[in-house]
């Protein structure tokens, strides 16, 4: 892939993987005091309420802006600024309409839906969480609109506010619940209530973007549609201009709703693949503990145990996501154009890259499970179970973006098929693990059933660009540095765990320092790892932010000229 091709994508997509990361990060913390004021039993049921939420979320926080930025790269790269504005009335419309429907279901069900997960302590927190659903719909419209554009800075943006307000609201209101004795489900609500919160931000965020927007149009000033070539990059070229042209699906915002939730709901059931697996532990996990003998509240505690590892996870599959949803215009845009070419490179490339992240991070996390989980939680319960969530990182970081890539050429449905694949096996594999393992059982099955789905993607997609994996450069290089970053995070914990107990040095405060020295012993085996086996190009290195100063640098050190 071309520099100059690629440097608008990879740095769009550093702008979002960067708030990807600060914005889980600031969703993780949310789930440590979560645990830590709340105890086991209100983390456990609001993990439970929330993957319903997640679940219904999906379709307005992931499918409809996937199709609306689908559609506003279309309509930009045919010069249509009509059908672009059309696009966005539309996805508005869907959305809104969507989330009211889903936030009203949600509220009347909530008596059913407890009863299916088997715990009346679970009722009031599912109503709570469901009037998030009436403010993120526009939110996360707008944000579709301006990714078409492959501007990535406004839903940057949004992102790192909504979590900042979520979590401020939700340690506010635990703070206050807990201190005035409230009961875990009072308790686990008013965490809920911050979901509500965070989507307000966010959206009062890209209204301010979108106001800007409305006024450099009025004034004849730069928009962002005026600033995307036809080829598709992100450089500014004041020569090109939109006009407006005819319609092609005939000028009726009711016609684009029809288009854009064709795309959508096929896109909604292929992007449900964590938010599926959770619910499927939902519905199976609780009342399988409760059959082995633990009580409803009990088996609450157990499945919040159980839900540790996943804000960790959550981290690299944000990471992917964000990664993934920029893929989608510029894969759509060079389908559009017959650019085949162009679509295997920068599939190849984004394979290779997530899959290096997914692979990494799995190991690292596995290696350091022990004192990562008493520095978080204050104690070792379910480490096991969190070791075995982390390797999901591999398997949900590839099939993340496989899927995106499946979606940006058309092929929606296989997706959809592969998460159904997925979701029975992880159904299977509860019945038959959880029994026998308890919840580290539903953790490796979660881990078995992302890879199954992740391998069917890579498949498929190598079936229809003719993607031909190189061995060495596909699957070694990636195992090698997986394997020395997660053997020297070992040796240093090794290390400092062996001077943390001559010095007598436990605790939280121990795990910590032990965390700490394996992260950075696993940053720096990877960073000399890949520059000396080259798995990242200088030409990828340099397309980055900053990255010329980077790529001079690697050939420093392998001292190159």
């Amino acid at each position: 892939m071309k520099t100059s091709t690629s440097s608008g994508l990879l740095r769009g997509a550093f702008i979002l993987g960067a708030a990807a990361i600060l914005s889980k990060l600031i969703g993780t913390l949310q789930k440590i005091p979560l645990q830590n004021i709340g105890g086991d039993g209100v983390f456990g049921i609001y993990t439970t309420v929330y993957s319903f939420y997640a679940f219904l979320a999906v379709f307005v926080t992931a499918a409809l802006p996937a199709a609306i930025s689908k559609h506003v790269a279309e309509r930009l790269a045919g010069a249509d600024e009509n059908g672009v504005r059309n696009v966005l009335r539309a996805g508005l419309l869907a959305g809104c309409f969507a989330g009211f429907v889903m936030a009203l279901g949600m509220w009347s069900l909530a008596p059913l839906l407890s009863g299916w997960i088997g715990s009346e302590h679970t009722l009031v927190p599912l109503r709570a969480i469901a009037i998030a659903l009436l403010v993120v719909p526009p939110m996360a419209a707008l944000r579709g609109f301006f990714q078409g554009q492959q501007q990535a800075l406004p839903t940057a943006v949004s992102q790192v506010s909504e979590q900042i307000v979520r979590v401020g609201v939700m340690i506010a209101l635990l703070l206050t619940l807990s201190a005035a004795g409230a009961s875990d489900e009072r308790i686990a609500a008013g965490a809920a209530l911050g979901s509500f919160a965070g989507g307000l931000a966010g959206l009062v965020v890209m209204l301010v973007f979108w106001q800007r927007y409305r006024r450099n149009r009025k004034a004849g000033r730069p928009t962002g549609i005026a600033e995307v070539p036809p080829s598709g990059g992100l450089t500014a070229n004041p020569a090109y201009r939109l006009e407006p042209s005819a319609d092609p699906e005939g000028g009726s915002v009711g016609r684009w709703i029809k288009t854009l939730m064709i795309y959508a709901v096929p896109v909604f059931i292929g992007s449900l693949s964590q938010p599926l697996l959770g619910l499927v532990d939902t519905l199976t996990v609780p009342r399988m503990l409760q059959n082995g003998g633990w009580g409803d509240l009990a088996a609450m505690e157990q499945f919040g145990i159980y839900n540790r590892g996943i804000p960790i996870v959550q981290l690299v599959f944000m990471l992917s996501t964000s990664l993934s949803t920029l893929l989608l215009p510029a894969i759509a845009e060079a389908k559009a154009r017959g650019e085949e070419g162009r679509i295997a490179v920068s599939a190849s490339v984004a394979l290779r890259w997530l899959w290096l992240l997914g692979l990494t991070a799995a190991g690292g996390l596995a290696v350091l499970a022990g004192p990562v989980n008493v520095m978080l939680y204050a104690d070792a319960q379910g480490t096991d179970a969190l070791r075995w969530t982390a390797l999901s990182a591999a398997g949900g970081t590839l099939g993340i973006v496989s899927a995106a890539l499946l979606q940006g050429m058309g092929a929606v449905r296989a997706p959809a098929l592969f998460l159904l694949v997925s979701a029975a096996l992880k159904l299977v594999l509860n019945l038959l693990l959880v029994p026998q393992m308890g919840i580290a059982g539903a953790a490796l099955a979660g881990a078995v059933s992302y890879m199954v789905a992740a391998l069917l993607g890579v498949l498929m997609l190598a079936r229809l660009t003719g993607l031909r994996a190189n061995g060495r450069r596909t699957l070694l290089q990636p195992l090698l540095l997986a394997g020395l970053t997660a053997l020297a995070a070992y040796a240093a914990r090794l290390l400092t765990d062996g001077l943390l107990t001559a010095a007598g040095l436990g605790g939280r405060t121990g795990a910590l320092l032990t965390s700490a020295a394996g992260v950075s012993a696993g940053l720096l085996a990877f960073a000399a790892a890949l520059v000396y086996t080259r798995a990242v190009s200088d030409a990828e290195l340099s397309a980055l932010p900053g990255g010329a100063k980077l790529a001079a640098l690697a050939r420093k050190l392998r001292r190159e000229k």
